[in-house]
């Protein structure tokens, strides 16, 4: 089994909660007090990750957020990795696939040059672009199969000849590339009608489930519906909701103590489906 699952099932466990934080820092939404910074993402983040590292398994890092400002934004992106307690699954958002040489640069960038424990990764060029990250056996692969978007319905809810939807034909080839149990997909928590479905028709695959909170998804179902049978292999991401708390905060603390306290509240609400 892949290192980086392990670790994850295990933090699962001993914590008792599913939650992944997601770090979509937007610069002009993070609050004032750290705009004068010198960095003033990278201390937005570490802030977050203090605030929430007795509460999550995970974080996930949405690269766009660091691209888009060029190299100072690539170097947040490599402090923010720093920052994350090494017992969580820090997870690359960068929703990368290519010919396959191609690929081969996207997975030794995020799986070696910055050392995440995962990627998210899109499916529709086949497997030959896909098989360079599953060739990173202790890492975990995370392929897009049942998206939260309401543009889902243009691709993945597509019935194939066979009758059935794009999404399950994703889900089993998924279940054939896996090595090591190194494979995952990506479920919207908005989808919880079908996560039960996919959860039944894949017990050996590992489940990031976005959506929750400003997409409107339900914690609830996510958890009870997301995680395998002896709930684990399953991560809930929130993002926006947890890292943006609604207020003024006239320093540092009073944010992390408002980031604390959600990260807190959904984690005391996850105790007890696990």
């Amino acid at each position: 089994m892949s290192s980086a699952r392990d670790k994850t099932n295990r933090r699962i466990a001993s914590l008792q909660s599913m939650l992944c934080v997601g770090l979509d820092s937007d610069p002009s939404k993070i609050p004032a007090v750290f705009r004068t910074m010198d960095r003033p993402v990278l201390e937005f983040n570490r802030s977050v990750i203090r605030a929430t590292r007795n509460h999550a398994a995970a974080y996930k890092v949405n690269t766009a957020f660091y691209e888009s400002r060029g190299m100072s934004g690539m170097r947040d992106l490599e402090g923010t990795l720093e920052a994350i307690p090494p017992e969580c699954l820090s997870i690359a958002d960068a929703k990368r696939a290519d010919i396959g040489n191609t690929s081969r640069q996207y997975a030794k960038a995020f799986f070696e040059a910055w050392p995440f424990d995962s990627i998210t990764v899109a499916p529709y060029m086949g497997f030959d672009s896909l098989e360079p990250f599953f060739e990173f056996e202790d890492k975990l692969v995370f392929v897009l199969c049942l998206t939260s978007n309401p543009g889902s319905r243009d691709f993945e809810e597509q019935l194939m000849q066979d009758g059935r939807p794009l999404y399950r034909t994703v889900l089993d080839r998924v279940r054939q590339w896996q090595r090591n149990g190194n494979a995952g997909i990506v479920v919207g928590a908005t989808k919880a009608g079908l996560l039960h479905e996919l959860r039944s028709e894949a017990p050996d695959l590992f489940f990031l489930i976005p959506g929750v909170g400003a997409q409107g998804g339900s914690m609830q179902e996510a958890v009870e519906q997301g995680a395998d049978s002896g709930r684990r292999s399953a991560i809930v991401n929130v993002s926006r909701a947890l890292i943006f708390p609604e207020g003024e905060f006239s320093s540092v603390e009073d944010f992390e103590a408002a980031v604390g306290r959600e990260a807190k509240s959904l984690h005391d609400g996850m105790r007890g489906m696990l």
